[in-house]
Parts: structure tokens; sequence; C-alpha cells
């Protein structure tokens, strides 16, 4: 049996588990994601060393999904905005020294998209957009079957699309993204501004209100959705998909922001592009990312032979 390796690095937790040849999860967990860089490596270390142990040579091989700006060329992290420590650091070497079998290392947003492309709701498309909203934006683009990654890796980030001239500035240096706009702390601040109080502390807080009436915890939603139909209009406009996911945290609250994105989405694009795409929730959760390595990791590895 050949069995693939997925990891997804995340702000708190690294996910990991094991698909066979057809996709199906064959084993996953999760432990606390290391504060330090060299921790991190040992952990990946002894991740695989247990891998090894259990299922030997029957893992053919791994993928990585880290968050961040990562360079096709220079195979590191430029930039990492949750996890400083992978800012430039010699990724592909550290990993060699630790994995005995073929790597691929990619954005997490990306692989998180694959997942939900070889064995989530995107199965069966060939021109797939995921959006995650949370405390960020995270986005992975998917044409003819493949991870779009542009010319030097760096395809696909949608949270960093301006969707509103005037507004509040992103950690990336420009005003109004997607991501300061429509995710977790956007709707906390238009709940204060609209409600007049600030006892709302998170996303989650604000959705409880809407649960209960609060007009005010409604209008955040549905100023948060405008934004992010004005995302998916730009997208279908200059994408043309098929399919278009939305997951992550903030969909808990999806009756009270997706209606809206969708309105604006058809609104702001070409009617026979709105028709030609289905918007819709993505299925996977927190399991698209380890899902999407080891899915991505047993396409490569099958294309260059060294995953039969």
């Amino acid at each position: 049996m050949s069995l693939y390796a997925g990891f997804d690095l995340g702000g708190t937790q690294l996910k990991y588990g094991l698909i066979d040849g057809h996709g199906n999860p064959v084993f996953k967990a999760k432990i606390p994601t290391p504060p330090s860089i060299q921790g991190l490596m040992d952990l990946f270390g002894l991740l695989w060393r247990e891998l090894r142990k259990k299922w030997g040579n029957e893992v053919r091989a791994a993928g990585l999904g880290f968050p961040g700006i990562y360079s096709l060329r220079a195979r590191k992290i430029l930039q990492s905005p949750n996890y400083a420590g992978l800012d430039n650091f010699d990724l592909s070497a550290a990993l060699t020294r630790m994995f005995d079998a073929p790597f691929w290392v990619d954005n997490d947003a990306n692989l998180a998209a694959f997942g939900e492309f070889a064995c989530g709701a995107g199965q069966g498309s060939q021109s797939l957009i995921l959006l995650t909203l949370g405390t960020g934006v995270g986005s992975g683009i998917i044409l003819d079957g493949d991870i779009w990654h542009g010319a030097c890796g760096f395809a696909g980030e949608l949270g960093h699309i301006t969707v509103r001239p005037e507004g509040e500035w992103c950690k990336c240096g420009n005003r109004g993204c997607l991501e300061t706009e429509a995710a977790a702390p956007a709707i906390v601040r238009n709940y204060w501004r609209l409600s007049g109080t600030t006892k709302a502390a998170t996303a989650e807080d604000v959705f409880h209100r809407a649960e209960a009436g609060d007009q005010a915890a409604r209008r955040s939603f549905a100023l948060a959705g405008a934004y992010l139909g004005i995302g998916l209009g730009i997208a279908l406009n200059f994408m043309n998909p098929d399919k278009i996911l939305i997951g992550g945290g903030v969909m808990a609250a999806g009756p009270y922001i997706i209606p809206h994105a969708v309105e604006e989405a058809r609104k702001r694009s070409w009617q026979a592009t709105f028709a030609c795409c289905s918007i819709s929730a993505a299925s996977l959760g927190n399991d698209a990312g380890f899902l999407g390595a080891a899915s991505w990791a047993k396409k490569q590895a099958q294309q260059t032979g060294n995953g039969s």
C-alpha cells in the first residue's frame, strides 16, 4: 500500500496525517505548534520518524503547508505573518535533513484549496477558488487541476485585493484589503461602531448577539459580507471559476454573511460569469490543509515516478 503524509502548520497547532493512494484518510492527529523554529524542525523530525516506525516505506512522500509567502525559486518562506521564525529560513535544507523521502512545500492556503479540490466540496471542478475567513483571509486557486502559483509562487493572495480604498491599513502595507474589511476583526470593529458598545470582544460574540436578534450584530456581518462580495466579484470577472468555496471560522455565521456576499458578487460581476460559477461552503474544515498537503505530495510523487 502507498501512503502519503501531509503536514499543515497553524499558529497554534500542527495538523498532520496520512492518506492512501485513493485519497482516503488513514490517520490524522494534531499537536501544539512549537514557538521556535528549531523546536518546529525537531518536531517534524520526531513526527516523521514515528510515521516511518509505524508504516515504514509505505509512506512514499510528504507535503507540508506553511503560512506565508513561499518562493518556489528560493524554496523558502520570504515572509510569514504568524510565524516570524520562518522568514528567510533555509526551509528546504532543514527539511531535507529530517525527511528521508521526497517532500514538497507550499503555502498553506494553496494546499487547503487543493485539499477541497481533491477530497472535498471542490471535487469535479477544474477552476476553483477557496477563501477562508478567520482572523485573516486565506485563499488558494486551482486551475486545470493544478495549484496556480504564478511566476514565483506568490499567486492567489485574494485577501490582499483592495475592496475599500479608504479602509483600514493592512499588515501587507496596503489599505482596505479584503482581509481588513471582511475578516473577524472587521466584524467586531463594525459592531462597535454600529452598536456604540465595545462589549463584544470577538466575532463569535457578535455571532451570538446576531443569533439573539441584535440588529447591529446582523448589520456588522452584512457589511463584512458586502465587502466579501466585492472581492468575489473581482475574482469572478478575473478568473471565471466554475466554483468558489468559502470556509474558515467565520463560516459559523454563514447565514448572516454569505447571502450578502453572493448578492454583492451578483451585482459586481458579469451576469454570464456569475451564472457559470457556484458559490458554496467548503466541506473539510480544519482537515483541508493536511489532506491537501498529502494529496499534493501524492500527485507530485506520481508525476515524478517517486510514489507508485
